[in-house]
């Protein structure tokens, strides 16, 4: 039996939810590791002062750019990657990879050289002050020069997950995150570098990141990396594009709402963005055990879809979604009942602990229904109808987050700035149950065993 028709079986015989899980826990611990170097960041930073650390969650948000064209990619072409293994044709498998792969070199190239052109301009669009701007444009250096090697080790992480490799792809992410986190302590602490050092940490990682995630890839991927199997077709880059769209949208408009958001903070001073940049490391601390798990759930629902398992894909959307509510549910309890004890780990200002407590037990809410939102935007987007899937990435931190921003800025100040996350996550949860419900009843069953 050879490796296609063995991960054919593996896909659509193996115990659905044993499956989600087996794929979903590589990738949670990938983005536990992931962000518990972005929290260890956030507290070596913190001991710099509060406009440091404001600095860092200003570039939280040219982070999120630089993300959104990266799972665009990962996400549009790992689809199409699990469509031709479902139908075991791993010639287009490796198109399809080698497509995105060098696409995002390309663009992540172009994203280098324009931000480090547009910087300053861009650090005081995101929210910077004028204290917290000097240490921006020195952390943001680094973000831009690392920008190649971040599309494409996001590229092939996905590719990898997709592939039902999410072991393999943990190594690499890992690697990377406990390498920034001794980067952070040599570099801030010892060489006494400050936010320069955290940021050329951080580079250094992402390197290192994407070297073992190339090697991993190459040696246990079924598909392989090409440049004559790069597509010559405008329709390949359309269809990947297309698919990967709900991922840049949600990733671009977390960057537009984070950049309004800390606009509106910035009459607050920089206790408010530095207490914005605690609260957004830790939410995503939380976010990330449902989109690991989530992300887990992709691979199942687009091979198991295209192999016309539908009962599957139901089984699993339902699984992954509880485990999503009872797992994030009970992290964000400890945001809700310990804010304040959270937020001085990270910043011993009293300003920045008294609006982090409030902000940061307002987000814990809103994290606890966040898993519905997640599973509806990843199951349509999984099995290739772009169009619900872009409404609905769209609403968390674009439909439903900028309007509830305004108004709540406008009504409350910087307590309604605080709870307008949160507000847009509920709203955002009651958007999805209809897509969910009628994927649910209107997708027929299958008899196989699931």
């Amino acid at each position: 039996m050879d490796r296609t028709e063995a991960h054919y079986i593996k896909m659509t015989q193996t115990p659905v939810m044993k499956l989600v899980i087996m794929l979903g826990i590589p990738t949670t611990i990938s983005m536990l590791i992931t962000n518990v170097y972005n929290l260890v960041d956030t507290y070596f930073v913190g001991t710099l002062g509060e406009s440091q650390q404001g600095a860092v969650g200003v570039l939280f948000t040219l982070q999120c750019i630089i993300q959104a064209f990266s799972f665009m990619l990962g996400h549009g072409s790992g689809a199409y990657v699990a469509k031709a293994l479902a139908d075991k044709d791993v010639r287009q498998a490796t198109k399809y990879a080698s497509t995105a792969f060098f696409s995002g070199a390309g663009v992540g190239l172009l994203l280098c050289v324009l931000g480090l052109v547009f910087l300053r301009p861009f650090a005081i669009l995101l929210g910077s002050t004028d204290t917290i701007l000097p240490y921006a444009l020195d952390y943001g250096m680094w973000v831009c020069l690392s920008c190649p090697f971040v599309v494409c080790s996001f590229i092939l992480n996905n590719i990898l997950r997709y592939e039902g490799k999410a072991s393999s792809a943990m190594i690499g992410l890992v690697s990377g995150g406990i390498i920034n986190i001794f980067g952070d302590w040599l570099l801030i602490r010892k060489l006494e570098m400050g936010v320069f050092g955290a940021g050329l940490a951080t580079a250094v990682s992402q390197l290192i990141s994407f070297t073992i995630l190339v090697t991993v890839y190459l040696k246990g991927a079924q598909s392989t990396l090409s440049l004559k199997a790069v597509s010559r077709r405008a329709r390949d880059y359309f269809d990947i594009c297309k698919v990967g769209l709900p991922s840049m949208l949600r990733q671009g408009l977390t960057s537009v709402s984070n950049g309004l958001l800390n606009n509106l903070a910035r009459p607050f001073g920089d206790a408010a963005i530095a207490a914005i940049s605690v609260i957004n490391r830790y939410s995503s601390l939380v976010l990330c055990v449902g989109l690991g798990i989530g992300q887990g759930f992709q691979p199942v629902a687009s091979f198991n879809h295209q192999a016309k398992e539908y009962t599957r894909v139901k089984k699993a959307m339902l699984g992954t979604m509880a485990i999503g509510i009872a797992f994030m549910g009970c992290m964000a309890m400890f945001g809700f009942f310990f804010p304040g004890q959270i937020v001085s780990v990270f910043q011993k200002s009293e300003e920045v602990i008294r609006i982090g407590t409030f902000g940061l037990r307002a987000a814990s809410i809103g994290s606890m229904v966040m898993p519905v939102s997640v599973c509806a935007n990843m199951l349509y987007q999984s099995i290739r109808q772009a169009g619900k899937a872009s409404f609905l990435s769209m609403l968390r931190s674009g439909l439903a987050m900028i309007p509830t921003l305004i108004v709540l800025s406008n009504a409350f100040g910087l307590k309604g700035i605080l709870s307008a996350q949160p507000v847009a996550d509920v709203i955002s949860s009651l958007i999805c149950v209809p897509f969910i419900l009628h994927f649910i009843f209107k997708t027929p069953n299958t008899e196989k065993k699931v």
